[in-house]
């Protein structure tokens, strides 16, 4: 092992942290990742883009300022990952430090709920385990809690001596989702937290292991050389993240980067070995070569506590290879998996027997996203009716037939709890519903949606009776084409607007991109006959519009503005916004201003008209906000 460089850490200049090196012409600035993140300024559907960010190194050699994100040394320099040091373990080098050690549970540990008594009737908590004097070695058994002057003794203050489920309660706010902009530390205030006591030490750790998100293949084998080194660590681990994963580093190719060893099938494969209590697994098609059919088997076989996995747009050669080897040794899958949550978003590559060979084995199934993939109506009725479908994306897929999605909405039991159904459709290259079996869907569907999207279907003025129903509860809806403008606004305001039973749409978001710019009528649109962009219309606040109507409102912006609305746009997606500022608009003779978006059933994303389904509960950012918003 190289020898660690001494540091005096009694003088207060020579550890800075934010210390910056002089911009020198060979310093290994690179790209770090790119995010989609909702803006929580401003107006909705408004994104804070981050496609490269610089870490610049140190004045000194050591490198470690950010546990999460830091990777800036060189690979060229021959410095091999297990030399950099974790900002704990350069605090431990001061002898004046209290943390003589890394403190961890022992290896023997599989987390707080997991821990034998012996055989003694009790809650397996860590409050209950205190409560018998079964204490840590970091536990001091002294009754003394205050010095003479009346300050607390180490460890000794009412925070450090609550409950530890409470107390990670309140670390966990604290933690942050997403990788920070430019030289910001990731999870600072955490890092902060770990030097600052040892009880706030082992509290903290939970928090820190929980989540892991991993930007770089660097920053992956920093954590698996850290886990490898204290096993107990990994039985932390709930959730590993690579949503936000850039391969591109340093100039090197992707041979150069294969050969560095970081992220690679095996190393991944070693990671979900030393993450027994995994319950989260997110990837995406950046890290499609790393999951091979060993990975894939660790996955299914070897995780009994596995609850979601997302292989988002995941589509390379390799990745299909994998699949087709699970297909060729299926026996060895369990009769019963315990995914709830499957993501397959775009993974156009898989074999239509992927889907029949995992559905029926997924009997808690509650999320499927299936989206531009080969389903087959035999796959999806082969879902178990013991499931409780609550998000369900079968957008653009082309090997479904309509008799089949209506008789799997109409009869499937699994469909009666649906919150979210995308059916949409490409018209430019599948045809799903047509004018008669739109008619026989739009009945079927239940009370309990949130999100409907038709977007391609063949729908036409007759339809929208049918739809008033549903935009009681719907707050989100993607109409088909075929419509105008004069249609659309009879969903709020219709002919028999003072017919008994009929009640104030909650739209807040609609989806008109289908229709045609050339008939996108501004002049109707701007007059007071219609009611889309007036006060009436409250709560909606979206509106999603096609490129070429987006370009002709672009040229209208004074009177959009004079209406309360601007034009937003992400990607390939284009919105016109209900700009509130601080004005305050009455709604049903309520006065509000905007809503904040946040729901539920939206699993952390707070803007409408996402296209692809959460699998975690988790800020919306990386690849998966760039398929959610941008596609």
């Amino acid at each position: 092992m190289p020898e660690i460089p001494s540091i005096d850490l009694q003088k207060p200049h020579t550890l800075r942290k934010h210390c910056i090196a002089a911009a020198f012409p060979d310093r290994a600035d690179r790209t770090s990742f790119s995010s989609t993140k909702e803006s929580d300024t401003g107006v909705a559907q408004s994104f804070t883009n981050s496609k490269t960010s610089s870490y610049l190194r140190w004045e000194f050699g050591v490198s470690g300022s950010e546990e999460a994100i830091d990777d800036t040394a060189s690979i060229r320099s021959g410095e091999s990952p297990e030399t950099e040091l974790l900002p704990e373990e350069i605090t431990m080098l001061n002898p004046q430090s209290t943390l003589h050690g890394l403190v961890c549970p022992c290896d023997s540990f599989r987390g707080w709920k997991n821990i034998s008594l012996g055989g003694k009737v009790a809650s397996k908590s860590f409050s209950d385990l205190r409560r018998l004097a079964l204490r840590w070695e970091w536990e001091p058994n002294e009754q003394q809690t205050k010095n003479r002057d009346g300050s607390f003794l180490a460890g000794k203050s009412p925070f450090e001596r609550l409950p530890m489920e409470l107390l990670g309660t309140i670390i966990d706010q604290l933690a942050t989702d997403i990788p920070p902009n430019g030289f910001t530390s990731r999870n600072i205030d955490l890092m902060s937290l770990l030097l600052t006591s040892r009880s706030l030490h082992s509290a903290t750790l939970c928090t820190l292991y929980a989540q892991i998100t991993i930007p770089h293949s660097r920053i992956f084998r920093k954590f698996l050389t850290h886990v490898s080194l204290h096993p107990a660590l990994g039985t932390i681990v709930r959730r590993l993240d690579f949503s936000h994963y850039n391969p591109t580093g340093a100039g090197l190719s992707k041979r150069e980067r294969m050969e560095t060893k970081n992220l690679i099938p095996e190393t991944l494969k070693q990671c979900l070995e030393l993450t027994p209590n995994l319950r989260e697994f997110l990837v995406q098609e950046h890290i499609d070569d790393e999951v091979d059919i060993n990975v894939l088997r660790h996955l299914l076989c070897e995780l009994p506590k596995l609850k979601a996995v997302d292989f988002c747009a995941c589509s390379s050669t390799k990745f299909k290879h994998a699949w087709n080897g699970m297909l060729e040794s299926s026996a060895v899958l369990p009769e019963t998996l315990p995914i709830e949550r499957l993501g397959l978003h775009e993974c156009t590559v898989l074999p239509a027997e992927v889907f029949g060979m995992l559905l029926p084995r997924m009997p808690n199934l509650t999320h499927l996203d299936v989206a531009h993939t080969r389903i087959t109506d035999e796959a999806l009725h082969s879902i178990p009716k013991t499931a409780h479908l609550t998000h369900l994306n079968l957008s653009k897929c082309a090997y479904l037939t309509d008799e089949g999605v209506i008789s799997f909405l109409a009869n499937h039991p699994a469909a009666t709890t649906l919150v979210y159904l995308n059916l949409g459709m490409d018209a430019k290259s599948h045809d799903l519903f047509d004018e008669d079996t739109l008619a026989t869907l739009i009945p079927l569907l239940p009370a309990s949606l949130r999100s409907l999207n038709l977007k391609g279907s063949k729908m036409v003025s007759e339809h929208i009776p049918l739809l008033l129903p549903l935009t009681k509860h719907l707050e989100e809806l993607s109409l088909g084409r075929n419509l105008d403008l004069d249609a659309i606004s009879q969903l709020f305001k219709p002919e028999d607007e003072h017919k008994e039973g009929w009640t104030q749409p909650q739209l807040r978001y609609l989806d008109v991109s289908d229709l045609p710019w050339a008939a996108f009528d501004l002049p109707y649109l701007f007059s007071m006959r219609c009611p889309l962009l007036k006060d009436t219309s409250l709560p909606l606040e979206v509106l999603e519009v096609g490129p070429e109507t987006s370009k002709k409102l672009e040229k209208s912006q004074v009177s959009l503005q004079r209406a309360g609305w601007c034009v937003k746009d992400a990607g390939r997606r284009w919105w016109v916004v209900r700009d509130f500022g601080n004005r305050l608009v009455k709604e049903g003779g309520v006065t509000m201003q905007r809503d904040s978006g946040g729901r539920g059933w939206k699993w952390g994303a707070s803007f409408w008209g996402m296209r692809k389904i959460p699998m975690a509960q988790t800020d919306v950012g990386g690849m998966y906000g760039h398929y959610m918003f941008k596609r």
